[in-house]
């Protein structure tokens, strides 16, 4: 494959690649039929949009994109036995997973029990002292208490768990993958069960809870009652889906999409003060649900009280709002240094292995099992592989692993655990949980790189960086900015524009903070557009970038809006560069 304007390594190490030919066939046929920005059209393409099909996807809407809930099994029957708690005054409990889906999977169903008059009790366990989903101690205690039980993203593969909630019924609500067989449960809604057709497996838990209280709905409607409004929850689906990394296709291109409008009301307490702690002047946007606030909702259960993401989202008032979001925002703050020592070491462990085998793994004595996730992710970025990251308290290991895209490694884990390499693992194609002995460590390791190299994992470019083509800075509008967005919302497998400026000279270079890069640059026409590059110090891009001495560059990046004093300019988020020539 050609490097694309012939970098074949930048200064960030990448090797650029540019569309494919046909792409490049598809955006300019695109531009012809429907007169649109040749940025926008090369968007379009990338993302297999045909012509015919342009105004649809630029508008997506529920009415069009929204599955008929009863596609899945199980659906009717979940929906009308909490229609029946409900209606009966039954004690009901909510078990829910620690993180953003979790969180925001309990707030949709105490937010809509609440509408109707009832309450739930929540319960969501530790991750360290219970670990991931039901376990028998804790169902046992709710099921005397509780006549229904329901379990939110989670649940699946929790047969003994839910077989000692004697005394209650309890529905699963959830997205994980399913194995063989499935718990004894009252229903079990989950489009990755094994006998669903996988038309719905990019559902979040939070997308798939929606879908049961639009059958809640229906049913109630088809009894003479109206339910509670569903269109004001869409803002924690939108939240979870994103958060969750579920692929932004489909009706979740539309869940995100209204469910950001909702967002912008701002009229849920709990997303309000977020919002606030997070210091967004603007309307949320995908970036900010992924990077913004699903990391604060997520720092409760990964290093501070599991269930504060799921009381925040779930809060009609301000000022508990308001305590809890301060809360979380300091918890993410401490979770963020615990992070940094832990990326260090498994860092430097991983990059003695190599980054060219089909799986990048790290394991530690002490690692917080809290951020092994993140730090999973953050050697995927690097790598552009699969990577497992374990944290062992003496002989009990605790793991967590993300995925890029076209490798399924919840699948790979799921075989894994079947093959007797773990003591527990699950998960889905984008990420995956595991608990393991010091023992299974490294035969685990070494199967499951073997698994997925059967799955291509050692056949990815490791360094290479997806250009959606050319652009000028005259070219680079705010206008153009606002199409793209439509073209939107941009997240997992849906990646945001990414554009090069060839042949850019530089005017002012200056360093931000400590490890930020602040620049302005232009094609020596007339027209400048200032860039931010985020933690550009950290690596050589910064250094290069600011002693650029006259050099002209090939500038790399995102184009986002800046607002200040009432204007809107282009700014480009600069991830890349290359010298011209």
């Amino acid at each position: 494959m050609t490097a694309y304007l012939g970098v074949d390594r930048s200064l960030t190490g990448r090797r650029w690649i540019g569309p494919a030919p046909d792409i490049v066939r598809q955006a300019e046929a695109l531009v012809q039929q429907t007169e649109m920005p040749p940025a926008l059209c090369q968007t379009l393409a990338r993302l297999g949009v045909p012509a015919e099909d342009v105004s649809t996807y630029l508008e997506p809407t529920l009415r069009a994109l929204l599955p008929d809930p009863r596609s899945l099994r199980d659906m009717e029957k979940a929906a009308a036995r909490i229609l029946q708690a409900v209606r009966t005054r039954e004690r009901i409990a909510i078990f829910a997973d620690y993180d953003v889906d979790g969180g925001a999977s309990a707030a949709l169903l105490i937010d809509w029990l609440r509408q109707l008059d009832r309450r739930a009790t929540l319960y969501v366990p530790d991750r360290i002292d219970e670990g991931y989903g039901p376990n028998e101690a804790a169902m046992a205690a709710l099921a005397r208490d509780h006549d229904l039980i329901v379990c939110v993203d989670c649940g699946t593969l929790s047969h003994g768990p839910i077989a000692a909630a004697i005394g209650a019924d309890v529905v699963v609500l959830d997205h994980h993958l399913g194995g063989e067989t499935l718990p004894e449960a009252y229903a079990v809604v989950n489009p990755n069960r094994q006998d669903e057709d996988g038309s719905l497996a990019h559902l979040c838990a939070a997308g798939v809870v929606f879908l049961a209280l639009v059958e809640a709905g229906r049913q109630m409607r088809e009894a003479g009652h109206q339910g509670p409004d569903l269109m004001s929850m869409l803002d924690l689906v939108a939240l979870a889906t994103v958060a969750d990394v579920a692929p932004l296709r489909g009706v979740n291109r539309a869940l995100v999409r209204q469910g950001l409008k909702v967002m912008a009301q701002r009229a849920r307490p709990g997303l309000v003060a977020l919002c606030d702690v997070g210091r967004l002047e603007t309307a949320p946007k995908s970036y900010h649900l992924g990077f913004v606030l699903g990391p604060r909702v997520n720092a409760g259960g990964r290093i501070g009280k599991a269930d504060l993401g799921a009381r925040l989202l779930a809060t009609t008032d301000a000022q508990e709002a308001k305590a809890l979001a301060d809360r979380l925002d300091a918890l993410n703050t401490e979770r963020r240094e615990i992070e940094e020592a832990v990326r260090a070491q498994a860092l430097e462990q991983a990059e003695a292995r190599g980054f060219d085998a089909p799986l990048v793994w790290a394991a530690g004595e002490g690692w917080h099992p809290g951020v092994v996730g993140i730090v999973a992710s953050r050697l995927k970025e690097r790598t552009n592989r699969p990577a497992i990251v374990i944290g062992f308290d003496g002989d009990a290991g605790k793991g967590s692993g993300r995925s890029v895209s076209g490798i399924d490694l919840g699948a790979a884990i799921h075989k894994l655990a079947l093959e007797g390499h773990l003591e527990k693992g699950g998960g889905h194609k984008m990420a995956a949980g595991l608990s393991l002995s010091r023992a299974q460590l490294e035969p685990a390791m070494a199967r499951l790189a073997e698994i997925l190299a059967k799955q291509g994992a050692d056949q990815l470019g490791a360094s290479d960086l997806r250009l959606d083509g050319p652009l000028m800075p005259g070219a680079a509008t705010p206008e153009l900015v606002d199409l793209l967005e439509e073209a939107g919302p941009f997240g997992a497998g849906a990646a945001a524009p990414r554009f090069v400026f060839p042949d850019m000279q530089i005017g002012f270079a200056k360093r931000v903070g400590s490890a930020h890069l602040k620049i302005s640059f232009g094609d020596g026409l007339g027209a400048r557009i200032d860039a931010i590059s985020f933690g550009a110090f950290d690596g050589p891009l910064g250094p290069a970038l600011e002693q650029h001495g006259g050099a002209r560059f090939h500038l790399a990046g995102r184009l986002e809006i800046n607002e200040w004093g009432g204007r809107r300019s282009v700014q480009l988020r600069l991830e890349d560069a290359a010298l011209a020539g």
